[in-house]
């Protein structure tokens, strides 16, 4: 099996600050002006762990912005794997139930990662195998809004449940684990003002893409 260079970019910032857009964006955009390079984007979401052995009701009490409520170890395995030229499954994560599914899918190895999470930056192990770091800013006032309209539409939760959770779980986390890499990524967008294109051209430059 023959070890490949792949690229593994990184992008994290608060709930609701908007990384999946801005991740989607930079896939497709990677996509576009690299056709001949294979891009591919993971959700750190996805490896929250399994709760299914515990009642609902205890899951309900977990707080999913704390990083022990990652599978980090699996990302990591995962990550070394799809550097090694070989394909894995990655788990999905159901969001209604607060456990992952009975599905998985397959990734195979790419020429760009880009991975999309609230605390990739927390794991020293996985911080070495990043080659960039983005940090995704937005005021917390304009992520807990969007935060409440995307769980009230797609996930099932009201909107006190939402604004409860994020002054209890999402704020005091942010300030623990995320705040410091405003000042320590590679790059930082704000993404009240996102331009796709050129962060796209910042990534190629940082990269040494072609």
């Amino acid at each position: 099996m023959q070890r490949l260079k792949t690229h593994i970019i990184a992008i994290s910032g608060p709930s609701g600050a908007g990384k999946t857009t801005i991740a989607n964006a930079l896939r497709t955009e990677l996509g576009l002006h690299s056709p001949a390079s294979r891009v591919a984007l993971i959700r750190e979401d996805d490896y929250y762990r399994d709760q299914s052995h515990l009642r609902f009701e205890q899951r309900l009490q977990t707080n999913y912005d704390h990083p022990a409520a990652l599978e980090h170890s699996l990302l990591r395995d995962h990550l070394h794997a799809l550097q090694q030229g070989a394909a894995v499954e990655i788990p999905s994560y159901d969001y209604t139930q607060h456990t992952r599914s009975d599905k998985t899918y397959t990734q195979a190895p790419v020429d760009v990662l880009i991975l999309e999470g609230i605390l990739l930056f927390s794991n020293a192990e996985l911080l070495q195998l990043y080659d960039l770091r983005v940090f995704v800013q937005a005021p917390l006032e304009q992520c807990l809004r969007r935060r409440i309209a995307r769980d009230t539409a797609e996930r099932g939760r009201t909107h006190a449940d939402v604004e409860a959770q994020f002054e209890a779980c999402v704020v005091p986390m942010y300030h623990e684990y995320l705040h410091i890499w405003q000042q320590q990524a590679d790059l930082v967008i704000d993404n009240t003002n996102f331009q796709p294109a050129s962060t796209l051209a910042l990534v190629r430059q940082k990269l040494a893409l072609g």
